[in-house]
């Protein structure tokens, strides 16, 4: 480190009481000292926490280039951008922000490049912007929109309704999450919860139901559609087809596999009958099955079943006798995503962790390739069933979303719209390598860096992973990605196993009993950047959220000598008790549970808070999480950081930033956003030993 960088006072963490809980599993006694940090509710719990607050924001205040990391971070990231433009009858609408607006802007417009007129403006439903509009869905008709808000990040949302013209309908649905808004006729279908009788951030979460509104109905007249009383631990949603006919009911344990259900409306208008009048096309949970949407009565579903990488398929549910037809058949490539547009299946295939494009036509026939500019990733697709027209962004590690325009009958991608910065920045590599971990395997990592690095050992890497859940880490900009580059960083992703890279089977090796393969898979990660002399382990720091959150904690107490600097963020910490709190039993099917003996002991073994230990010198660590956060409560990490501060054996410091009115990462203010992402990388840069440029 600089000589002339002055350093930040020697710390003295808050004094965090402990206490004698203990907990009896399978005859083995396991200590919960900090138990007492669950209680979100509690005047002691927001003692401590404002206690730890005042002490990293102490810290962080004493590093001298702070101010200048957000300055610079700000600049970058006023700029203005847009989403996808998509139609509602005749009229398009298409999310702005003019640059550092907290939240976008909803517009609507007669054409395509008419003027824009303000339609949803969730800048004006709080003071600081904490207020976030998140799902919508048009009427079949196009008279109404229905759309979702959440309030300082939670997961909890609200529905309300607006008409085409704008106006607001007095319409308000309370205690909906994870819901998706079906509409038919007059009204929408959707899942919500009783109001919690406890906390509402970190109450259990049980008794998904679904219900119909009718427009101008007040909720309690709300029509209840489904519920499944003996199986309070599921999630159940629906899903309309496109022209209304079809409902579909989707019910899942968990964050894999899935059992469906259908009804005709045409057939089935009665809405007092009951949920059985769903027809069941599958009841097991074993595999996933996505709809996708219908030609007419033949409805395409998107599968893994026999198909590790996946597969399209149809099915008649009017037939007497449901007989599954294979329409795109598994290859092997992961079939990431199949759209119905202007009576065209629009297919994404995940190469090597980045997108491709075709168009097939609806028997499943190719029929051409849509050609993308770089390697990188396809950011969402715009068109309706009936509509030639289409948009579709991509993007990569150094290009911004930039949308396409396509007539699906002469599918040549016209550049719509292109996003650039408002600062001048440098030219990039990007490269690819496949790297074996601890049992042998390859394992995909992007590599990003400014032309003319050395690879000397001596570059300052951010080493970023998730490795769950099947979900899959494709090329995407990043601002503060972009300025850690800017700075002679150098930024690394790896594909862990756990993730949907390359299918179920991958994704499966990551889950349970072999978990432990995604912790050694970011390992090796880490050891080849050092082998290779991109970095060495005084320069290297690692970063993951959620369940890359876990992956940090399980990586900096299994090997602390391996990294400089460790920023979990909003992490599952606690791994013997994650489900007993909101959606958290969800996870069990990717994680196991601590009530069965065989995953209690696995667990166990890589809890990260059951794995600290005193007198180890870990790595310098900078928590972060939100007060709203429902999903991962913040207690994970305040368990966590509680922990590794009495056990810290060395002067690293272990710090945690509790953000406040926000939640798991959705919805956020840019202000919140910039002023955590500036404290992330101040931290980092001071302990990396970087001074940044201006």
């Amino acid at each position: 480190m600089s000589a002339c960088v002055r350093r930040p006072e020697k710390i003295t963490y808050p004094d965090t009481k402990k206490t004698a809980q203990k907990d009896i599993y399978f005859g083995k006694e396991i200590a919960d000292p900090y138990r007492w940090l669950e209680d979100d509710r509690s005047d002691e719990t927001a003692e401590w926490v404002k206690a730890e607050n005042e002490v990293t924001l102490k810290y962080l205040s004493q590093i001298p280039f702070r101010e200048d990391v957000k300055n610079s971070l700000t600049k970058i990231w006023n700029y203005p951008r847009q989403g996808l433009p998509f139609k509602v009858g005749e009229k398009y609408l298409v999310w702005k922000n003019d640059g550092l607006q907290n939240q976008s802007v909803l517009y609507v417009m007669d054409t395509l490049d008419g003027e824009p007129r303000e339609f949803i403006n969730p800048n004006a439903l709080s003071n600081e912007g904490t207020t976030a509009v998140g799902g919508l869905s048009a009427s079949k008709d196009k008279k109404y929109i229905a759309y979702t808000t959440s309030v300082g990040g939670s997961d909890w949302k609200e529905i309300h309704v607006k008409d085409i013209a704008g106006n607001d309908l007095p319409d308000v649905i309370q205690w909906v999450k994870f819901t998706g808004i079906s509409w038919d006729g007059n009204g929408f279908y959707y899942s919500g919860y009783d109001a919690p009788k406890g906390s509402a951030l970190s109450q259990k979460n049980e008794d998904n139901k679904i219900y119909y509104h009718k427009i101008g109905d007040k909720q309690s007249q709300d029509q209840l559609i489904y519920e499944d009383p003996k199986n309070p631990l599921r999630y159940n949603t629906t899903e309309a087809s496109d022209d209304g006919r079809f409902l579909w009911l989707i019910v899942s344990g968990g964050t894999s596999g899935n059992a469906l259900s259908v009804k005709d409306l045409r057939q089935l208008k009665d809405l007092k009958q009951s949920g059985s009048t769903f027809r069941p096309i599958v009841s097991g949970f074993d595999y996933d099955y996505v709809p996708i949407g219908n030609f007419e009565n033949e409805l395409y579903v998107l599968t893994n079943e026999g198909a590790p990488y996946n597969k399209l398929v149809k099915i008649d549910p009017t037939a007497p006798k449901l007989e599954w037809k294979t329409v795109i058949p598994e290859v092997e490539h992961v079939l990431q995503s199949v759209d119905i547009i202007g009576g065209k299946l629009v297919v994404q295939y995940m190469q090597d962790a980045h997108s491709v494009m075709y168009i097939y036509d609806k028997s499943g026939q190719y029929e051409t390739e849509v050609k993308l500019p770089e390697i990188g990733s396809i950011a969402g697709i715009s068109g309706d069933c009936d509509d030639h027209e289409m948009f579709f962004g991509f993007t990569s590690f150094t290009t911004l979303n930039d949308m396409y325009r396509m007539d699906i009958a002469n599918p040549q991608p016209e550049l719509y719209k292109s996003v650039t910065l408002s600062v001048k920045t440098g030219k990039y590599v990007t490269e690819q390598v496949f790297y074996e971990s601890k049992d042998g395997t390859k394992i995909p990592m992007y590599i990003i860096y400014k032309e003319g690095t050395k690879r000397n050992g001596k570059n300052p890497t951010m080493l970023y992973g998730y490795g769950g859940f099947n979900i899959s880490l494709l090329p995407g900009f990043s601002i503060t990605r972009m300025f850690f580059l800017e700075q002679g960083g150098v930024y690394a992703i790896a594909n862990l196993r756990g993730g949907g890279e390359y299918g179920e089977e991958w994704h499966k090796a990551g889950t349970k009993l072999q978990k432990q393969n995604v912790f050694d898979d970011f390992i090796a990660a880490a050891e080849y950047l050092i082998a290779e002399k991109y970095t060495s382990a005084e320069k290297l720091a690692i970063l993951g959220g959620s369940n890359g959150g876990l992956l940090m904690g399980a990586c900096m107490t299994q090997r602390p000598e391996l990294f400089k600097v460790v920023l979990p963020a909003v992490g599952v910490m606690d791994m013997l008790r994650f489900h007993k709190f909101t959606v958290g039993w969800g996870w069990v099917s990717d994680y196991g549970s601590s009530d069965d003996e065989a995953e209690f002991n696995y667990l166990l073994g890589y809890s990260p808070l059951h794995n600290i230990k005193a007198g180890t010198c870990y790595p310098a660590t900078l928590v972060t999480t939100a007060d709203h956060d429902d999903r991962v409560v913040p207690a994970h990490s305040f368990k966590f950081t509680a922990a590794m501060q009495a056990a810290q054996g060395c002067d690293n410091p272990v710090l945690i930033r509790v953000e406040t009115m926000a939640g798991h990462g959705g919805g956020k203010p840019t202000s919140k956003a910039i002023e955590e992402e500036a404290d992330i990388l101040a931290f980092t840069f001071y302990h990396l030993g970087m001074k940044p440029k201006k």
